[in-house]
C-alpha cells in the first residue's frame, strides 16, 4: 500500500476507536441496568439505519459530483472536522478544559438508566433500546463521515472501510472481556493525533479541489504530491503545540486584567 492509504488507514482506525469507545460506554451501561437484550436491540437498529445511511451518502457524492468538487465538498468538510478536534485537544492538553472521562460517563449513565421510569413495548425496554440506538448512531454518523470522505477522496473504499471494522471489532472484544468502560484508552491523545491527520488531509483535499473552478475543471496538484500532506501534518503539529503553550498565559493575563 502507499504511504497515502497507510495515513487513512491509520486516521479511520484510531477515529473509529474513539467513537467506538464512547459508544460501548452508552450500551454497557443501558446493559447493566435496564437489560441486554433491549440495549443491543438498539444497536441492531442503530447498524441498519447506519448501513442505509452509509450507501446513501456515498452514493450521491460518488454519482452527482466531479472529482474536483468532490474533492473540494469532503476536504472542506474533512479541514472543519480536524479542527474541531484539535481544538478540544489543545484546550485539553493546555488544561483549560476537563479530560474526557469514560468512568464518569459510565456512571452518568448508569444513574439515568437507573431513574428512568419502565416502560416496554414487545417486550423491549424502551428507553434502553432509544438511548443504546441514540449512541451508536450518533458516534456512527461520524465514523461513517469520515470513511466515506477520505475513502472516496482517496479512491479507496476498502481501505476506509476496513480500517473501521477492524477498529469496531478490537473494541468491542476489549469491551466483552473487560465487561467495563475502556478508560485506559488516551483518548485526548488520539483525538489529537486524529484532528492533525484530519487536517492534514482536508486541507490537501479541499486545494486539490480548488482546480472545479479553472477553465478545464480538473483538480490541482501539490508540489511533491503526496508527499505534502507531511508537510502539513508537521505545519498542524507546530501550530498546535505553539497555541498548546500560549494559551494558558493568554487566559491568565485577561483574567489579570479584568480582576485589575
Amino acid at each position: 500500500m502507499t504511504g497515502t492509504t497507510w495515513g487513512l488507514v491509520a486516521s479511520i482506525s484510531v477515529a473509529s476507536i474513539v467513537e467506538f469507545v464512547e459508544a460501548l460506554t452508552i450500551v454497557l451501561a443501558m446493559g447493566v441496568t435496564r437489560g441486554w437484550r433491549s440495549a443491543l436491540a438498539g444497536v441492531a437498529a442503530a447498524i441498519v439505519a447506519l448501513a442505509v445511511f452509509t450507501f446513501a451518502a456515498g452514493y450521491a457524492l460518488k454519482t452527482w459530483m466531479p472529482e474536483s468538487l468532490m474533492q473540494l465538498v469532503v476536504g472542506t468538510l474533512l479541514l472543519i472536522f480536524g479542527l474541531q478536534w484539535l481544538r478540544k485537544a489543545v484546550l485539553r492538553s493546555s488544561k483549560l478544559k476537563a479530560l474526557h472521562d469514560e468512568q464518569e460517563e459510565f456512571a452518568a449513565q448508569t444513574a439515568a438508566a437507573r431513574q428512568a421510569a419502565a416502560n416496554s413495548r414487545f417486550g423491549i425496554d424502551t428507553f434502553a433500546f432509544v438511548v443504546s440506538f441514540k449512541g451508536v448512531f450518533l458516534e456512527g454518523v461520524e465514523i461513517v463521515f469520515i470513511v466515506i470522505t477520505f475513502g472516496l477522496s482517496a479512491d479507496n473504499m476498502p481501505a476506509a472501510i476496513g480500517g473501521a471494522v477492524v477498529s469496531g471489532l478490537l473494541v468491542l472484544v476489549v469491551g466483552l472481556i473487560l465487561h467495563k468502560p475502556l478508560a485506559m484508552v488516551p483518548e485526548n491523545t488520539l483525538k489529537y493525533g486524529v484532528g492533525l491527520l484530519l487536517a492534514s488531509f482536508g486541507a490537501y483535499w479541499s486545494v486539490e479541489g480548488l482546480g472545479v473552478f479553472i477553465a478545464d475543471g480538473e483538480s490541482l496538484h501539490w508540489p511533491g504530491d503526496d508527499w505534502a500532506i507531511l508537510g502539513l501534518l508537521a505545519a498542524w503539529a507546530v501550530v498546535s503545540q505553539v497555541l498548546v503553550r500560549t494559551l494558558p498565559g493568554i487566559k491568565n493575563k485577561r483574567r489579570e486584567t479584568v480582576t485589575g
